[in-house]
């Protein structure tokens, strides 16, 4: 009997792993095997992320691909990889290196190629860069910059719930790498885009993201136009970058339910 089909969910930058839990408690419940592994460095738990924020700092961009790519190899099938933010990036990465079934990238983060540069975005990001030496280091956001990053789009007191639940500082190196993507051949935010024997994509965007504005998402669609693979794009156009944690979810998450059903693997589901 083939194992049921893994699905590997990634978090971005500022939330732990655990924000992850309803997805895998849904997901579980339609038959997949779901999981949700930090990133290399990453605590166990959220009180241990903050008060431990050095064990966070300094990874890239590749050290997180090779983190992932290391556990998918571990996998008894290629996984669906179901990435969020910088996570979408990694997703992206890793399913253009045929790592896996298929690749959901929410509000993924800018990939090499991308020229959009919303202002929303740089304020979001000025606390990492207002200082060089933040690249080396993990930095937090604080509960007024995670709503304008995070919950703009959703109530107030929701999103201070959401910040205490779920917010860990995030190292300032991935975002360094992102920045300069685009001068530099070798850029760790570049994604084989071109290969069209890799498994399908859905790129999701949320039309009042701050963070990742919908425009990103669009810009980085059109970096998929030499390859013949499925590159699908949603929009849910009254959400913000809090779409996979707030109290909307299950709105995104059944969405990506319904697309998978279309365009994934189902044997042993």
């Amino acid at each position: 009997m083939t194992a049921p089909l893994p699905v590997v969910f990634i978090h971005g930058l500022w939330l732990h792993g655990s924000s992850w839990q309803p997805w895998i408690d849904l997901f579980r419940s339609e038959g997949y095997e779901p999981s949700a592994p930090g990133w290399p460095g990453d605590p166990d738990t959220v009180e241990e992320a903050r008060q431990n924020p050095e064990s966070i700092a300094d990874h890239g961009i590749d050290d997180v691909v090779e983190h992932y790519a290391h556990l998918i190899a571990a996998l008894p099938r290629r996984p669906v990889l179901i990435g969020h933010s910088f996570g979408g990036m990694i997703a992206q990465k890793l399913l253009g290196q045929d790592r896996a079934a298929a690749a959901v990238a929410i509000d993924a983060a800018q990939i090499k190629g991308v020229l959009p540069l919303p202002l929303s975005a740089l304020k979001v990001t000025f606390p990492v860069f207002k200082n060089p030496a933040n690249r080396h280091r993990s930095i937090s956001l604080t509960e007024e910059q995670f709503r304008f990053a995070f919950g703009n789009a959703i109530p107030e007191e929701e999103s201070t719930g959401l910040y205490e639940r779920w917010s860990i500082p995030a190292p300032g190196k991935p975002l360094y790498e992102a920045a300069s993507a685009n001068f530099n051949p070798h850029s760790a935010a570049k994604v084989a885009t071109g290969n069209s024997g890799r498994g399908p994509l859905l790129l999701i965007s949320g039309g009042k993201d701050h963070t990742v504005p919908e425009s990103v998402t669009r810009a980085t669609l059109k970096q998929y136009r030499h390859s013949e693979a499925v590159t699908d794009i949603l929009n849910f156009p009254d959400r913000g970058h809090s779409l996979t944690i707030d109290s909307g979810w299950r709105d995104v998450a059944t969405t990506v339910l319904d697309w998978l059903r279309e365009h994934s693997p189902e044997e042993g589901r």
